[in-house]
């Protein structure tokens, strides 16, 4: 781990770093709040938000509009904010649109060709960033998840497919239903193939019906925001929930939008959320 800086924050670090992912097979650069208990002269570990991001978003947006460090520094909540995607690989059409390649990792693992051999994001997220984090700083194993638009996609596919890697989980204006929108049809065409049964294992409102771990999901989504007929289908999700008996707590929000405006407004609520079931409250 290459640390690239550093920024006092609310009493805590917020630290980016760079490092070669072996999942990934490329240098990948995240970011790192760390809370003042865990950065003082006898260091407390503590447990970690993972934040995933969305689609254009490196791991600087949700650290420099959130506002979500004065809160994590007030719960003793370490924030992790990986990229979306490898970048800088050449591969052809990476950098072609916003929805699909460099920024656009969608948080699976892609199986097709040449995405296969570095667009793994899911277990880059769930697996090899948590072991290098809590092996070379003061993070425990009690984790959170959360994300917006397709990061709230991914938190969910990464809380439902892996029981017992997160405490909790919770969204933000996420992809529900990737399979039936025209942002997840694209991305989940080009990295797994035309057969649609291997998409299921990565979209949240299919894997309900089959989990074996029911955390409880908070979900927030802005009535104004303009992707939310087309693209976003948080109702497809609390359909799934309800016949599937599975909590969900979906919270409209009339007048907020896809911004950080709308995530700045309500980063505490999802703090305090992951905070209970971390063991902070």
């Amino acid at each position: 781990m290459e640390c690239l800086a550093t920024n006092v924050c609310f009493g805590g670090e917020h630290r980016r770093y760079r490092h070669r992912s072996a999942v990934l097979d490329c240098d990948m650069e995240f970011a790192v709040f760390l809370p003042p208990v865990a950065v003082g002269p006898e260091p407390k570990t503590v447990p970690a938000l993972y934040w995933l991001s969305g689609l254009t978003c490196t791991d600087q947006n949700f650290m420099q509009k959130a506002g979500a460090q004065r809160r994590a520094a007030e719960l003793g909540m370490a924030i992790v904010c990986p990229d979306t995607s490898p970048r800088g690989l050449g591969l052809p059409g990476e950098d072609d649109s916003y929805d699909f390649g460099s920024g656009a990792g969608f948080y699976i693992n892609a199986t097709e060709e040449p995405w296969a051999r570095h667009y793994r994001m899911h277990d880059y997220v769930v697996a090899e960033l948590p072991a290098l984090l809590e092996s070379e700083l003061p993070i425990t194993g009690q984790r959170g998840i959360s994300g917006h638009s397709m990061g709230g996609h991914g938190a969910l596919v990464c809380a439902l497919r892996n029981p017992g890697q997160y405490q909790s989980v919770s969204a933000f204006a996420p992809i529900a239903n990737p399979s039936n929108c025209p942002w997840g049809r694209k991305a989940f065409s080009g990295y797994l193939g035309d057969d649609e049964q291997a998409w299921r294992e990565w979209d949240a409102t299919l894997l309900i019906p089959e989990v074996r771990e029911r955390l409880p999901l908070l979900v927030d989504q802005g009535t104004a925001d303009e992707f939310l007929e087309q693209q976003l289908a948080p109702e497809a999700l609390v359909e799934a929930c309800e016949k599937a008996h599975h909590h969900i707590d979906l919270r409209m929000h009339r007048g907020y939008d896809h911004s950080y405006f709308f995530i700045a407004s309500f980063i505490d609520d999802h703090l305090d959320h992951h905070a209970r079931a971390l063991g902070l409250k």
